[in-house]
């Protein structure tokens, strides 16, 4: 994929139109830098985001894959978060129980330091090989002890011969940019073992189109899926798909196949509204943005203190869409990994929590509304109770 490139990367068709074009946005969310001028001098990269009419798939037309690699300087666990945690041990629990995955193996694509395989082998029983390059090995490159292994690599069919009763990834393909060889490739190294089941979990594109999630847009997502996209592009891949669902107060879809072919799916209801939700997307971004730009302005003018709760990125593409935010000075966290680095593009640095209970800041904006409740009793926590507010 390339900034020539129309075409789209899931089912091939020619068929697309424009979505909304963002200009120098960070190639790296997910990297975070060790001083404020490093931080500024990050690399952009343009969005050039188009919609697939024949599948409902959006794509970045302008993304160039050799501007990225990920190495262990990528950084970007959810698990720190109690709510997080309670979606991951929950699904990891279900997929235990529907498919009796006790005393199994299992391999997860795109593991990172292994907290979800941790979860799927420590409360099954099972066996784990997980794959990463941007894993960070202990001196043995085993995981810290736990019942699985963590290979600093892409899976691919050198690695078929480590047969798995359940293949996993989250929050991988969408930063694939060829999804049909990716997948053709796990295809081609699970081969034809009738149990096996696979589980893909990606960001859903209609939480960013429908319900306005537009800090979701990012240089490192070249995709972003529908139910009809990834339900097609895994049963045009040798796969029966047999639910497609979304998940995580809509913002994430699953979907369970299996290898086979099936009967060709319905055609998804959701598609329609898919088309016509990105149709109407530029206005409502641009309505978006001019709202909370007014909203910086206004507390600077006001001398409000302003902080920003989640150095992920939704925080970072959130401060670099707007060329003044000098009204927040800081940006919290709760991964320790990120905590005395800073902001891509911008600067800001990343706190604890406990550093705002020095600044006391009369606002403090919530990147993701499903961790507001856990945040106000985190600020409620440090004695403090400024006016919170959801991006």
């Amino acid at each position: 994929m390339s900034a020539a490139s129309s075409d789209c990367p899931v089912c091939g068709s020619a068929e697309t139109q424009d979505v909304v074009t963002i200009r120098s946005v960070p190639v790296y969310c997910n990297v975070l830098w060790p001083s404020r001028a490093a931080a500024r001098e990050a690399a952009r990269g343009d969005l050039a985001l188009r919609v697939c009419r024949t599948c409902a798939h959006v794509y970045n037309a302008a993304f160039d894959p050799a501007r990225m690699a990920y190495t262990p300087a990528y950084e970007n666990s959810l698990h720190f978060s109690p709510r997080f945690q309670a979606y991951a041990e929950a699904l990891a629990d279900d997929l235990i129980t529907r498919h009796g995955l006790r005393g199994k193996t299992i391999v997860e694509i795109g593991s990172g330091q292994g907290d979800f395989l941790a979860l799927l082998c420590e409360r099954g029983g099972n066996t784990g090989l997980g794959f990463d390059p941007s894993y960070r090995p202990g001196p043995d490159g085993a995981a810290e002890g736990r019942p699985f292994t963590i290979i600093p690599d892409y899976y691919s069919e050198r690695y078929a011969h480590h047969p798995a009763d359940l293949v996993c990834s989250r929050h991988v393909l969408e930063h694939i940019p060829a999804p049909r060889e990716f997948l053709a490739r796990i295809r081609r190294a699970v081969g034809d073992r009738p149990g096996t089941v696979i589980f893909c979990e990606v960001p859903n594109v209609r939480y960013t189109l429908r319900d306005l999630g537009i800090w979701d847009l990012i240089y490192e997502h070249c995709s972003y899926f529908s139910a009809s996209s990834l339900a097609g592009l895994f049963a045009d891949c040798g796969f029966a798909v047999d639910a497609v669902a979304e998940a995580y107060a809509g913002q994430f879809l699953t979907l369970e196949a299996r290898p086979g072919v099936a009967a060709s799916p319905p055609p998804d209801p959701t598609r329609a509204a898919v088309l016509a939700e990105a149709g109407a997307f530029a206005d409502h971004y641009r309505a978006k943005r001019a709202h909370w730009e007014a909203e910086l302005r206004r507390w600077e003018a006001a001398g409000r203190r302003a902080a920003l709760w989640g150095a992920g990125s939704k925080g970072v593409t959130f401060l670099n869409t707007f060329a003044d935010q000098s009204s927040v000075e800081y940006v919290v966290d709760i991964n320790p990994r990120k905590q005395g680095r800073y902001v891509a593009g911008t600067g800001q640095p990343i706190v604890a929590p406990e550093a705002l209970a020095q600044y006391r800041p009369d606002v403090v904006v919530v990147m993701n509304p499903v961790y507001r409740d856990e945040i106000r009793q985190a600020l409620a926590g440090l004695g403090l109770s400024p006016e919170v507010l959801c991006a």
